[in-house]
This record gives C-alpha cells, structure tokens and sequence, in this order.
C-alpha cells in the first residue's frame, strides 16, 4: 500500500512538472509572438510578408542625411540583416586569399567535380561569364553582431572555413541566406557549408551539414531557414536529391525529412497555420507543394509554375499568394484549407498572368498585393482577395534593375534599386511618390524596417538610417 501510494505521489509530481513546463513553452512562444512585431527577425519581417506593422522608418534621407551610422562590412553578402532588441545580426563571406592546405581544410577532397564557368549566348572576348568560376582559395564564412544604437561590433564568428565547391552568377554571391532568431537562439544557413545555431551572445549550439548543393547552371545558393516555435525548416532544393528538411532547435537533431521532385528553386519556405494545420509552403518549378510540420506529409499542391522559383510565398486572412516570373507570369491565391492536386481546379481563389516577379518576393499590405514585373522598376498592386488590379504597369522613375523586396510600414511602401535608389510610395490605391532617396552603393539586399529605423545593406556598408 505504502510502495502505491509512493507511486502515484511519484506520478503526480511528474505530471505537474510536465505540465509546469507546458506552459512555460507556451507562455514563451506567446511572449515571442508579442515580441517579434518590434523586431525583424527573419527574411520578411515579423509575419514573412515584408511589412512591419510597428515600424515607422524615415521618409528622406541621403549619404549626408538621416545617416544614424555607417558600418563597412567585410567581405560580400545579400543576405537581409535582421533585428532583435538592440542587436542586429548580418551574414558575410570573406575571400581570405590563402590557398588550402589538405592537413587543415579537409573539405577540399570532399568537393564534387564542378563544371567551368558558363557563359552568354553570344561568343567573343567581350563576353562575361553568367557564373564565376569555381573558387581555389579559402573563404570565410562570419556572423556579425551590431549594436543596433551605434553599429558597433559586439561579436564575430566564423561558422566555417572552406574552399566553396562550385561558382556563382556574377551578381550573387555566398551568404545570401537571411539568419533568422526566435529571440533565444540565432540559426544561420551557410547551406553546402552548414546550418549553424548559436545564442544571442554568439556562444556556439549545434551545426548540421546537409551535403554539397549543385544549383542550376552554378549561380548559387540562397534559400533562408525558416522558423516556427522548436521547428526549423530547411529547403535543399537543387540539380542533385532535393528535399526538404526540419530540426528540433534546441538540439538540432532532426524531425523529418521529405524528398522532393525538384530542381533548384532558391526559394525560402514560408510556415504559416491554416486550413486546420500548420502549413510549410514552397514554390517550386514543377510543383507549389505544402507539408504538414508535424510530419512533413504533403497537403497540397498546385502546377502551372514558371520556371527558376525565387520569390518567397507570402499569405494573409487564410490565402497563400505564390509567384513566380522567368520565362513567364504567375501569381496564385490558394486558400489554406485547400488539398490534393490543385492545379487548373477551383480551388485556387484566383490567379494572375500578366506580370510576376522573378526575383524580388511581393509585399502584402492593408490587404493590397505588391509586386515588381520580372525584375524590373515596373509596379503592380491587386487586391489581395479578389486579384482586382488597383494599378499596374506602373514604371517607376529614378529605378532600373530591382533585387531587393519591397517592404512597407506606416503607410509607405519602399523599393529600391541596384544603383542604389529607394523610391517611398504612399501605400493604398493612389500610390503617390513621396520620396526619392540615392545612395552611393549596389545595393541587392532587402531593406529591414524596426521601429524608427531603417537598415539598408550596400556592396560595401550597412547603412542604420532614423530621422534626427
């Protein structure tokens, strides 16, 4: 009777335990929520969707205006910087110049035969390469940790030191990933280098290596992680097995992993809950396809794609909007509660053929869908819910070739050029030009918006703009 009794006290104290801890996870996971909307905490913002509903950056500024600080960052990278508290986190490559040694960089062995570099269609001596060729010395592959007051360098790491196995298109580069945080811990995707988790001091987790990605026709990775509470989602799309891939992120051991039948798609996946589950949505060439995160089964999935995916999907009020725009136009509206194949069905809400982006993901905002016609200055904004166009064709002046996103918050809606320029637009039906700002570096990084500042990152420096 005693030994029972021992028991079942023994059971009691353990299920309150379980339970205590239950609900210091959910009151963390509820305090991130709340939180994240101050921040930027990952490739398109709090909600994946480019706009942040808290923030409320300057309207004007210059390389002698509204400067708050200018940082250089070394080496090379597009990757978004993101924004937690008063830190902001950016990822770089740096060419270190020095040749492997095969007693210290033992991934040098491990890289598969890459072909050379590809060129143009046209022939001659003028005639630039479309891809670099591949790397013989060793890079260096660092997180930067600011302080978001002043830019200073709080702390550095070096995730990984590798010869990388194959070239990229001449525009890109090899830290084009976004680092993402649930406030707690920062994961950091060098992809054919490793998924890296550190804390917010820069104290070392876990690494996972996912193998060597081969991307079409050598230009280069670039899908960013993504997050949802203790999951993080990785897609491994490219010219060899694709697939993919989430981990627990305390451990980073791994969940699950799904094959997929594609080619290299750069494209971020977007985790968003509907339709009774929580959904990991990736547009594809062959197939939009979504899978359950709690298995990585397949929900869904829609055709009709064009081709080279690199637009991040975006979604609002239970419809996921995917685009797609090489060789091509596409926009799809999928409601979330959507199953099986769904191509040229009913399902879909409503589709959009005249114009896409290619590279630049759209921007949703007080339920208006903002788009880049394939990657250039020409911009469309339809109706979320019914696709109704509320303009298009509209080419934007002072603008050439655009890579970065737009973003949008306190009525204004930003886009900005490689030359350098950002053109403000008021954000609604009118669209009027409010500003027109230059800076003197390339820029192909997305701008990240969190409470009066706006962080920009050039070729060269990360810009920290705020008005005095």
């Amino acid at each position: 009777m005693a030994n029972s009794l021992q028991q079942f006290q023994t059971l009691r104290s353990l299920s309150s335990l379980l339970l205590c801890l239950a609900w210091i996870a959910h009151a963390q996971a509820d305090s991130f929520t709340a939180e994240r909307f101050d921040n930027w905490h990952q490739w398109r913002g709090p909600n994946a969707d480019g706009f942040a509903p808290h923030a409320d950056p300057p309207l004007h500024w210059d390389e002698s205006t509204n400067i708050q600080w200018k940082v250089d960052i070394p080496g090379s990278g597009s990757s978004t910087p993101i924004v937690w508290g008063d830190r902001i986190f950016i990822l770089t490559a740096i060419d270190t110049d020095r040749m492997p040694d095969p007693a210290i960089d033992s991934t040098v062995n491990d890289r598969p035969a890459m072909p050379a570099p590809r060129r143009g269609g046209k022939k001659g001596p003028g005639v630039e390469p479309v891809t670099t060729p591949t790397p013989n010395t060793v890079y260096q592959f660092d997180i930067l940790c600011l302080d978001r007051n002043n830019g200073q360098l709080l702390w550095r790491k070096t995730a990984a030191e590798e010869v990388p196995q194959e070239g990229h298109h001449p525009s890109h580069d090899y830290a084009s990933a976004s680092p993402i945080t649930d406030g707690q811990q920062l994961y950091v995707s060098f992809g054919s280098r490793g998924l890296y988790c550190y804390d917010l001091d820069g104290n070392f987790r876990w690494k996972r290596s996912l193998g060597h990605m081969q991307t079409k026709r050598g230009f280069g990775e670039g899908a960013s992680p993504a997050l949802y509470r203790s999951s993080l989602v990785v897609n491994w799309d490219h010219e060899g097995e694709s697939f993919i891939v989430c981990f627990d992120t305390q451990m980073g051991n791994e969940k699950w992993r799904t094959p997929r039948s594609e080619g290299t798609t750069w494209n971020t996946p977007l985790i968003v809950e509907g339709g009774g589950a929580v959904q990991v949505i990736i547009n594809a060439t062959n197939r939009t396809r979504s899978y359950d995160l709690t298995n990585g089964q397949q929900i869904w999935e829609c055709g009709g794609q064009v081709q080279n995916p690199i637009p991040s999907p975006v979604a609002r009020n239970g419809i996921v909007y995917c685009t797609s725009g090489y060789l091509g136009y596409i926009v799809n509206a999928i409601p979330l509660t959507a199953h099986g194949d769904l191509t040229k069905s009913d399902q879909i809400a409503w589709h959009f053929e005249k114009a896409s982006p290619y590279i630049a993901s759209p921007l949703l905002c007080d339920n208006l869908l903002y788009f880049t016609k394939a990657e250039n200055a020409i911009l469309y904004c339809l109706d979320a819910d019914t696709g109704a166009v509320v303009y298009g064709d509209r080419r934007l002046p002072d603008l050439g070739t655009i890579y970065s996103s737009p973003v949008g918050a306190a009525g204004k809606i930003y886009l900005t050029g490689r030359e350098g320029t950002t053109l403000v637009l008021g954000a609604g039906a009118q669209g009027e030009i409010r500003a027109t700002n230059k800076l003197d570096e390339q820029i192909n990084a997305s701008l990240a918006l969190a409470g009066k500042q706006l962080f920009l990152r050039g070729d060269k420096h990360l810009y920290a703009i705020k008005e005095h």
